[in-house]
């Protein structure tokens, strides 16, 4: 008679084996707003674990999806159409993780922003007193995504001022600023974009899903991009950050050019000796391994 032992993998009952990663999700920041005093672009949903406490099971495959930012808009003339479409970003997703894309800024003459992800800026107020009523704010961290294992995943668009300044986007860690308060005054001034948060998830601390400054019309002051790839007034979001784009600055003359959001991000991080993997980018840390994905892949635990 021989005795012996069966090794049955990780955990009791003989379950698959399972080991724990760090993960970073952010999707695509949305446009700015094209029109007169239009709200900045909110940064795409951000949804992250400080630590490696998030479990995957060795060998399964997880999608990988990278969200594009909302697109920049063409030029409009006066009259404004109806109906504006929205350029909202487009969400990112690890298995059973997803961040939602940014919401696009309001138009002019009271429109609010899009919910995301973060929420987009409020339009300014248009017609004659005493209906210069900004537009409020996107509302952020929609659909919700409180508790673990990430926690909320943006904030709220500014709201717009009384006259033709509109409100920043949200960013994945504060509000987008207000316009001013101002009735018809030269000296209008539109929201900044919210601030986006900093991570060390691949070995170096960068700042990612800033959102989109607001624009204001006639001789005033436009909103400038929350620190973390949102951009100013006119300009893009930067890309695989997450940012939100630019309102349109200036008057009808300059066409109203407005910025597209930033592209989105996947990153993995993992002990290299839990797995043999090469999913996606794969680069070294120390002991860990990181998984950098910049478009759609698969993560094969």
């Amino acid at each position: 008679m021989s005795f012996g032992y069966q090794v049955l993998g990780f955990g009791s009952g003989g379950g698959p084996a399972v080991y724990n990663v760090q993960f970073l999700v952010i999707a695509g920041g949305a446009a700015g707003m094209n029109y007169y005093g239009s709200g900045g672009g909110g940064a795409g949903g951000y949804r992250t674990v400080a630590s490696k406490n998030f479990e995957v099971t060795l060998g399964e495959s997880y999608t990988v999806t990278v969200g594009g930012g909302g697109p920049d808009a063409p030029p409009y003339s006066a009259p404004l159409p109806v109906n504006v479409p929205a350029r909202n970003g487009v969400d990112s997703v690890f298995g059973s993780i997803t961040s939602a894309g940014g919401g696009t800024g309001g138009a002019y003459d009271q429109n609010a922003g899009q919910d995301g992800g973060s929420g987009g800026g409020g339009g300014s107020g248009g017609g004659q007193q005493p209906i210069w009523v900004g537009g409020a704010g996107g509302s952020g961290n929609t659909p919700p995504t409180t508790g673990e294992p990430s926690g909320s995943q943006g904030n709220d668009g500014g709201n717009a001022g009384n006259y033709q300044n509109g409100g920043g986007g949200g960013g994945s860690s504060a509000s987008g600023g207000p316009g001013t308060p101002l009735t018809h005054n030269p000296n209008t001034t539109a929201g900044n974009g919210g601030a986006g948060s900093p991570s060390t998830i691949n070995a170096s601390d960068v700042t990612r899903g800033g959102g989109g400054g607001g624009g204001c019309y006639g001789p005033c002051t436009n909103g400038t991009g929350g620190p973390g790839g949102g951009g100013s007034a006119s300009a893009d979001g930067t890309v695989n950050t997450g940012g939100g784009g630019g309102a349109a600055p200036g008057v009808a003359a300059g066409g109203f050019p407005t910025g597209s959001g930033g592209s989105g991000l996947v990153i993995i991080r993992r002990l290299t000796a839990d797995s043999d993997t090469t999913s996606g980018t794969p680069s070294t840390d120390g002991s860990d391994t990181i998984h950098t994905f910049t478009g759609p892949g698969t993560y094969v635990a």
